[in-house]
């Protein structure tokens, strides 16, 4: 059986060390956001999800949700576990009070996120969709529809989707088909919506009162491709003093009995894991939405919802990480089986535990590295979230919205990349033990594999960090992270402390700096070039971010040991995880590059029936 402790220790240290998150309290509306107030929600998130949240893991892949005539049943417990974190106010952390959110930073939110991931991803796929739904409609929705759904969007009675893909397009939303046409009854933004979505995550479940349907949809007049598509909230039932358009002030209290629209389940995703989070065709059928933001412009709201989940969903890969990490440390720890290759280890035992043996360590040892210097470099972004928001000065907020957009690519794919790396070696740690579903880690590999592909997929997210970002006003975005690493090097070099690390992470950025111009350069002249180049750019990219995290891990680390006491095995450890990360991962940046060098003729020029 898998077990899991969330890793406060670590989280605190980058929280409170590596990258200031106390100074958020400064910030306006993020007064309560103490340390000591941030303590106390890390200490109650880690005791929902090691006492509520993990026991249901496994039993819920094994049982599954189940569909029957349009309704659809999550596994034995998670209705309860979710009363328990709605009534907990999870579902409102980082909410506007105004409509009875917490205010908390979202930097927070972010941590919560990465701690329920590893503890029960399926069940965290339903609060994470309202919390995106929450943020389109809080953004982009009229005064009237906000006092509607948000309330009970934030407390948890009522949850949300994202309806975007349909049976013939994936990531190519400009062909989507669901109509939107004027009903001629009620305010003028209401509409009816006709069409069906796939892969629709907690489209249908039992968990709440209300499931609200954020749906892409085509206008009468919609021009063609990605500039005619509209945003609507389309409710599973209806809300309003006459239930079938919200009044004008009008309360949930007041309302009459909810009337069902016309949105079904047509049937749930029999799927390879996640099986606990319902995955969804839904029909709509004439059914009543209505209008968020203006009309052709529902693809700017949407990516208030997206970018939101793509955060989220690098988390999930974090998540997955963490707990796969820590059972398979725990069972190198205990499996024996050989002897050290340079003598007995433990001479009271039959043999040796396999943590001994070199290729165990390796794997261990990268699976650390990636995990804690992913999570650094996420809670980095996620602090800028919140700067990008509450800042009051315009110039330092959009800095921070710029650095932001350029990583969210970054993290959705490279930490969903490294937790299902992370999560197979820990099936390779187990050996065929890992193959075995009652251990627990096969699961991991499993629910991990969805990450790299939903919320547009990792080649996608690389083709957007050299298609957009990097182009965007001539470097303007590259420049947020370019700008503070050098910064950083110039302060640090002569750091004794990071003389070791100094040598690689300074031929590495070079590299990255190299590849930029070379990709920036060719792409202009045939865009092949950097379609071609862009997920070798992407990993290169996340390796040198990573290892600056290692880098300004490893200064407060060293800075810190000498006077540390009962903490100095912690620092030491980051400090030998550093040396490893240095040493054994960020090479990996030399074989990127020579790839992208290679440029786009060896893979253009192959002919097709070839194939």
């Amino acid at each position: 059986m898998p077990t899991y402790k969330a890793p406060l220790e670590d989280i605190r240290f980058i929280l409170n060390e590596v990258i200031d998150a106390p100074a958020l309290a400064k910030l306006p509306g993020y007064e309560e956001a103490t340390p000591d107030n941030i303590d106390t929600v890390l200490d109650a998130a880690a005791q929902l999800c090691e006492e509520v949240l993990f026991p249901l893991n496994q039993s819920g892949d094994a049982e599954g949700c189940s569909f029957d005539n349009g309704n659809v049943k999550t596994p034995a417990g998670f209705k309860d576990a979710y009363q328990i974190f709605r009534e907990g106010g999870w579902t409102g952390l980082s909410c506007n009070p105004a409509f009875g959110g917490q205010g908390l930073p979202v930097l927070l939110n972010c941590v919560v996120d990465e701690i329920v991931s590893s503890a029960n991803m399926s069940f965290g796929m339903y609060p994470g969709l309202s919390h995106g739904a929450y943020n389109a409609i809080e953004k982009h929705a009229t005064d009237e529809l906000k006092k509607i759904y948000l309330p009970k969007l934030v407390d948890g009675t009522w949850t949300g989707t994202m309806c975007l893909t349909e049976p013939h397009c994936g990531t190519d939303l400009g062909l989507i088909r669901t109509k939107a046409d004027p009903s001629g009854t009620g305010p003028s933004n209401q509409y009816k919506i006709t069409g069906t979505k796939i892969f629709i995550s907690a489209g249908e479940h039992d968990l709440s009162e209300n499931i609200i349907h954020l749906v892409l949809a085509r206008l009468p007049d919609a021009p063609a491709g990605v500039k005619g598509i509209s945003l609507f909230v389309v409710p599973k039932f209806l809300v309003g003093r006459d239930c079938s358009a919200p009044a004008a002030g009008a309360s949930v209290a007041t309302a009459t009995a909810p009337v069902r629209n016309n949105v079904t389940c047509g049937s749930i995703e029999h799927k390879m894991g996640i099986k606990a989070s319902a995955t969804c065709v839904m029909n709509f059928d004439n059914a009543t939405g209505w209008l968020v933001g203006k009309p052709h412009k529902g693809m700017s709201a949407m990516f208030t919802m997206m970018n939101e989940a793509r955060m989220a969903v690098g988390l999930q890969g974090l998540g997955l990480a963490e707990v796969a990490y820590q059972n398979a440390v725990i069972y190198a720890k205990e499996r024996l089986q050989m002897r050290s290759l340079t003598g007995v280890k433990f001479p009271d035992k039959p043999a040796d535990p396999i943590i001994v043996h070199p290729d165990v360590r390796r794997n261990l040892l990268t699976m650390k590295a990636l995990v804690e210097g992913c999570r650094a470099l996420a809670l980095w972004v996620g602090r800028e979230l919140d700067v990008e928001a509450k800042h009051p000065d315009e110039a330092t907020r959009a800095a921070a919205g710029d650095f932001v957009a350029l990583m969210i690519p970054v993290i959705k794919s490279f930490l969903t990349d490294s937790g299902f790396d992370v999560a197979n070696m820990a099936v390779q740690v187990y050996g065929g033990h890992g193959y075995i579903r009652e251990h627990g880690v096969e699961q991991y590999v499993r629910d991990a594999r969805i990450t790299q592909i939903y919320e547009g997929t990792n080649g996608i997210q690389a083709l957007d960090l050299v298609g957009r970002k990097m182009a965007e006003d001539y470097g303007r975005l590259m420049r947020q992270f370019f700008h503070p690493v050098a910064a950083f090097l110039a302060a640090e070099k002569d750091n004794g402390a990071l003389a070791e690390f100094l040598p690689s992470f300074m031929s590495a950025f070079g590299k990255l700096q190299m590849a930029t111009l070379t990709v920036a350069a060719r792409g202009i002249g045939n865009p092949d070039e950097a379609g071609a180049a862009a997920t070798d750019y992407l990993r290169l990219f996340a390796y040198v971010a990573v290892g600056f995290m290692w880098l300004k891990m490893a200064k407060v680390a060293a800075a810190k040991m000498p006077a540390a006491g009962d903490r100095a095995g912690f620092y030491d450890a980051k400090l030998k995880t550093a040396r490893f990360y240095f040493a054994r991962i960020m090479p990996q940046v030399n074989a990127l590059n020579l790839a992208i060098l290679s440029g786009a003729k060896p893979m253009m020029d192959f002919p097709v029936e070839a194939f």
